[in-house]
């Protein structure tokens, strides 16, 4: 059967299709083990036949002439799409572009995000870039780019029109909830390097260290940071607390979620990853050498944005009770997925399974949870629900749950899912024609020392510094 598939193919001239079709059939991404191609179900070659014939009434009775690799790569684009919102077939420039960004450095416009309900929503803008200083806000809807509607359009069709040579200027049309009508702001692409660590001391002896993504040597930046640091701090009696902001953070390498969460923990487990097959599962364990810093007073803050490595570390530093977590339950994508080379210069990013924090709690379309729930901050103006301000993995279609959902389960998440688009509609009401000009400003200029939520963490800090000194 498989023989005389192939000499169709020939037959017709789709070797493209024919390499493309080997690959999956022949690959396994995951362990690189070898496929017996014997123990394939018959159904599975029947199913190939029935592409192939949609595939030859498209070349004998399509009304214009067909480019096949365009076709075929159409076609592993919606076969991939079927899976989860993470699996993706990687065409030569976004596989290309998925390794620069590993390195930190990439062009484009700086914003991370997502697609949902056919819409692409913002995550959240990188520090620093251009989306940044255009006041690009989490949860954004891009609805435009020069003009062309993006509804309906695939994630990477979204991100290839928006990168593009550094000074080319890019104009895109957004929705954000409570202002009316489209949006439209003119950018200009930059070469986008990622810094991953913002640091500096608070109150002169407290280190607030900012994780904008987990890139290669993120783990070193932090290590050199907090040494910096406590030879500031040494002659006022060193550092009385850490903060590590993972807020907004969209997570990155495992390899540095682990190397960073090594530096404050001594032993143990960081993350559990659990696989298809259990006997491909596997420990993630903390890092024995490198610099530590097991003793410091710790709080790490995290909201709705902050996603994968960024929720591997703050459940690894919550399992060890070696960190209070503040702020709103994060965004809750427990996945992992594997880049494979299809090809040499196309690939494929595949989720392969699931991850655990050290206690054995699931991630995926849950999130962590904090210990302290904290609102961004305490005006009136900002009070959104922490159900209803970030899009989260739960929210995207055809999101993985983190088990096998029950008919009870499914009925209390549909009916959560009712209570927040009444949320949301609600305040799109309350905030109808309503612009506080305080806020704008606010957003615009990031201090620190006048962000709510880390001066509250610097609170408990001090009330726990001052309930070590007192004597029962």
């Amino acid at each position: 059967m498989v023989i005389s598939f192939l000499r169709i193919l020939q037959k017709r001239r789709f070797k493209v299709i024919k390499i493309l079709i080997l690959s999956l059939l022949l690959i396994n991404p995951v362990y690189s083990q070898k496929t017996d191609l014997t123990n394939i179900p018959q159904s599975r070659y029947e199913k190939l036949e029935l592409f192939n014939r949609v595939l030859y009434l498209i070349e004998t009775q399509y009304y214009r002439d067909i480019n096949f690799e365009k076709l075929i790569e159409g076609a592993l684009k919606g076969m991939m799409s079927t899976l989860d919102p993470h699996s993706a077939y990687l065409p030569a420039e976004s596989f290309s572009k998925m390794e620069e960004e590993t390195q930190g450095e990439f062009g484009g416009l700086g914003i991370e995000v997502t697609l949902k309900d056919g819409v692409i929503v913002v995550i959240t803008p990188i520090d620093d870039t251009p989306a940044f200083r255009a006041d690009i806000r989490p949860g954004d809807k891009i609805v435009e780019i020069e003009g062309e509607s993006m509804v309906g359009i695939t994630l990477n069709e979204a991100v290839k029109k928006m990168r593009g040579k550094p000074n080319s200027k890019i104009k895109i049309g957004i929705l954000r909830e409570g202002v009316e009508g489209v949006k439209r702001i003119t950018l200009t692409r930059e070469k986008i390097k990622v810094k991953p660590v913002k640091a500096e001391l608070v109150d002169e002896k407290y280190a607030y260290i900012r994780l904008v993504q987990f890139q290669r040597n993120s783990a070193k930046y932090i290590a050199s940071t907090l040494k910096r640091f406590k030879r500031k701090t040494k002659k006022k009696g060193g550092l009385k607390g850490i903060i590590l902001d993972l807020r907004a953070n969209p997570g990155g390498l495992l390899d540095e979620a682990v190397n960073v969460s090594s530096l404050f923990l001594r032993d143990g487990i960081v993350v559990s990853i659990e696989g298809r097959d259990k006997k491909f599962n596997e420990i993630k364990f903390v890092n024995k050498g490198g610099m530590k810093d097991i003793d410091t007073p710790m709080v790490v803050l995290i909201d709705g944005s902050s996603a994968s490595a960024s929720e591997i570390v703050a459940g690894a530093l919550k399992d060890h009770k070696r960190a209070i977590l503040m702020g709103s339950r994060s965004f809750g994508k427990g996945s992992v997925q594997t880049v494979a080379k299809i090809d040499k210069t196309r690939g494929m990013k595949l989720t392969i399974a699931q991850y655990m924090t050290p206690s054995g709690k699931k991630i995926q379309a849950i999130g962590v949870e904090p210990d302290v729930y904290l609102d961004q901050v305490k005006d009136d103006w900002s009070k959104l629900t922490r159900k209803s301000h970030y899009t989260r993995e739960k929210d995207l279609r055809g999101h993985l749950t983190a088990t096998i959902e029950t008919k009870e389960e499914k009925a209390l998440r549909l009916e959560e899912e009712k209570e927040i688009r009444a949320e949301r509609i609600k305040r799109i009401e309350e905030l109808k024609n309503k612009k506080d000009k305080k806020v704008d400003k606010a957003l615009k200029r990031y201090d620190p020392n006048e962000d709510y939520q880390v001066i509250q963490a610097i609170n408990y800090l001090k009330s726990l510094e001052t309930f070590r000194k007192l004597k029962f």
